[in-house]
Formats: C-alpha cells, sequence, structure tokens
C-alpha cells in the first residue's frame, strides 16, 4: 500500500489516483478550490434557481433535495430554501434499523427548523434481510439495498412530483477521490459510481424476492433521468463538511455526544442516525486497508484542523477497531450470532495487504505509521 503524502489516502480506495509527486487526487482538488471564483459559481446556482422557481404554480414545490437528516442535509435545505428562496419537498431513505437518539431527532429537526415536508420511504423489511445477509455473504455490501433506494428513490420521486431541480450535497468521487473524479455541477451520472451498482435481477430472485420489492431499486429510464436537472450543491458552494456541521449545530443538529463514543470513528458527527449501517462503511477495511478514520482525518488534514502525524495516530488506534454496538444491531437485525458474523468477515480480509499475527488478528503488513 502507498500513502498520498499530503493526506492518509492509501492508493487502495477504488477510483482514487496519485500524481508524481505521490499526493492523492482529493488534495489536489481541494488546492484548485483557490483558483475558482466562487461568488459566480453561485451567482450561477441562483440563475438555475430561478429557472425552475415557481415552475409547478403559486405554492407547489420547485425543487426536490435529498436528505438523510445529517449536518449536509441540513447545510443543503438552509441553501435551499433560505438562502436560494425556494419552495423544497425532501425525500429520504430509512434503513429500518433502531436509530440512534441523535439520529430520531436531526431527521425531525430538519423538517421543523426549515418547514419542509419530508416524504421517507422504509424499504422492505423482510427483503431487506435477506438481501441483506446475501449480499453479506456473497460480496461483502449488507446494505445494497437500502443504499440502492438511496440512490433511486429520489429520482423516482422528483419525476412524479415534477421537481426537475434535484439538489444533492457533495460529489463525493471529486472531493474525495473515486471512480469519475470529474468536477461537474450535474449529478446525472451518479447513479453510475458504483456506490450502489445495480445487481443481477435473476440472482435476487432465486433468493424468494418478489419483483415487487426490487421496483424502486431500479433506476428510472434514460428518457426519464435526462428530463431530471440534479445536482451537486458542493459545486457552486465551497463544500466543507466541518463548517456544514458546525453550521447545523446552530440549527438544532445534535451529534453522538454522550450518547456513543463509535471506536472505529475518528468524529462523532457523521453518519449518526443508526448504528447496524456502520458495519457497511467499515467493511472497506478488511478490503482495501482503510475505514471511518482514515476517510475523516483525510478531511481533517486538508481543512487545516490535524497534522498528519496526529492523524496516523488516530488511524492507527481505531481505524481497524469496527463498534462492538454496531455488530450487534447488526446481527440483531440479520438474525447472526456474533461468532457467524466475524466468521463471514473474515473471508473478505484482502490477503495482498493483511497478514495474521500470533495471536490471530489480520495486520496491515504496510501500515501507514510504517510508511
Amino acid at each position: 500500500m502507498k500513502y498520498c503524502r499530503k493526506c492518509t489516502m492509501p492508493d487502495t480506495r477504488p477510483g482514487i489516483t496519485f500524481d508524481e509527486e505521490g499526493v492523492c487526487c482529493a488534495c489536489r482538488h481541494y488546492e484548485t478550490r483557490e483558483n475558482v471564483d466562487w461568488d459566480k459559481r453561485f451567482q450561477e446556482l441562483r440563475e438555475l434557481c430561478d429557472k425552475y422557481r415557481g415552475c409547478n404554480g403559486p405554492g407547489a414545490y420547485d425543487c426536490a433535495i435529498a436528505v438523510s437528516g445529517g449536518k449536509d442535509s441540513h447545510f443543503q435545505v438552509y441553501v435551499m430554501k433560505e438562502l436560494m428562496g425556494m419552495n423544497p419537498i425532501l425525500f429520504s431513505v430509512e434503513d429500518n434499523f433502531p436509530m440512534t437518539q441523535a439520529g430520531a431527532h436531526n431527521i425531525k429537526n430538519i423538517s421543523e427548523e426549515f418547514g419542509c415536508p419530508i416524504i421517507s420511504c422504509k424499504p422492505n423489511i423482510k427483503a431487506q434481510r435477506i438481501l441483506m445477509r446475501a449480499s453479506f455473504e456473497k460480496y461483502g455490501k449488507p446494505t445494497w439495498y437500502v443504499d440502492r433506494h438511496i440512490y433511486t428513490f429520489p429520482l423516482h420521486m422528483a419525476l412524479k412530483f415534477n421537481t426537475m431541480l434535484l439538489v444533492y450535497g457533495e460529489n463525493i468521487s471529486y472531493e474525495y477521490g473515486g471512480n469519475g473524479s470529474v468536477e461537474t455541477y450535474s449529478a446525472r451520472d451518479q447513479i453510475n459510481n458504483g456506490v450502489a451498482s445495480g445487481m443481477d435481477e435473476e440472482e435476487l430472485l432465486e433468493l424468494g424476492i418478489d419483483p415487487c420489492d426490487l421496483f424502486l431499486t431500479k433506476s428510472p429510464s434514460k428518457e426519464e433521468i435526462n428530463r431530471l436537472d440534479p445536482i451537486y450543491l458542493s459545486y457552486f458552494i465551497k463544500w466543507n463538511s466541518f463548517k456544514n456541521y458546525q453550521f447545523a449545530k446552530s440549527r438544532g443538529f445534535r451529534d453522538l455526544t454522550h450518547e456513543w463514543d463509535r471506536t472505529n470513528h475518528a468524529e462523532n458527527f457523521d453518519q449518526v442516525d443508526s448504528r447496524a449501517y456502520l458495519v457497511h462503511p467499515w467493511l472497506k477495511y478488511p478490503k482495501f486497508g482503510h475505514a471511518a478514520a482514515t476517510d475523516y482525518t483525510a478531511r481533517f488534514i486538508r481543512y487545516g484542523l490535524m497534522t498528519r502525524e496526529e492523524a496516523i495516530q488516530v488511524i492507527k488506534e481505531r481505524d481497524h477497531a469496527i463498534d462492538p454496538l454496531a455488530v450487534r444491531d447488526f446481527c440483531d437485525f440479520c438474525g447472526y450470532t456474533e461468532s457467524e458474523f466475524y466468521q463471514i468477515v473474515d473471508k473478505f480480509y484482502n490477503k495482498e495487504i493483511f497478514r495474521m499475527d500470533e495471536f490471530g488478528r489480520y495486520i496491515l503488513k504496510h501500515p501507514i505509521w510504517e510508511d
């Protein structure tokens, strides 16, 4: 494994690239922000909003926002409702797991604070449980069914409500490094970014899934998607997830302070909705050798909130340490014993980058603190 010379991101992150100086594309993209005329970009956003403002008649919704209730969602709604003067409707997907206290509060707060309706989708729990087990055991992607809804549900609903302007937060591939790392305002190709790419329908039906349970996981047709104007807000506004967090707190957002100290995270404010869901992002660790602590320390370095040396210490202590409460909730939902869970996880350790030590633990062959 090789690591970015500026941040902590390894070259095993899918789609990330490094230049001849050993710096990742996400760090280089962050540097180019200083050359952007952000006032001009903000005016472009206003002009785009003017194009759709009142498009469905007086009092009707004229844009849609894909939200989770998190810190970035609070910021997105603030920009569109209060700064742009739009009349948004919000679409969200719930994962059916027990919610944290913060998560239950935040999804309610975003509606109450900004005065916006939320239409939420709860995927079929029976189908979710069957598909979680199957996609976890075969691919190490347990939340595929939920994640696929997160990508497709806002598209379907925006078409139904004729809200062609559909707003997302950041362009993840461009901001943090990944496939399709191109700076663009259009989120039309987001459905193809690989995070929740489609699975073979015949394979899913063989599990006993009813075709009706897969309806919302199917993307609208290309012609229908081309009717939409989905955008990344991060193209128009200098995106900073920590600043978004600070803003969201001022408008009632709650983090996990006094509720849960997650063993494998470097912060307490991102993806705070439920515990069981966090098994999925942690599974990057056995596959690619990095997880949430690496992700956020890399951002903190770019934001000037942490040195690389400080970040490396956090990664050493936390990145590998999947949270036991997340495992417990996950196993309760899926019907696994914890022994069965860890036996499945062991299958996904990448032997090219991991070795087993004398205690039977998988250890990185080339950790960043030895780089």
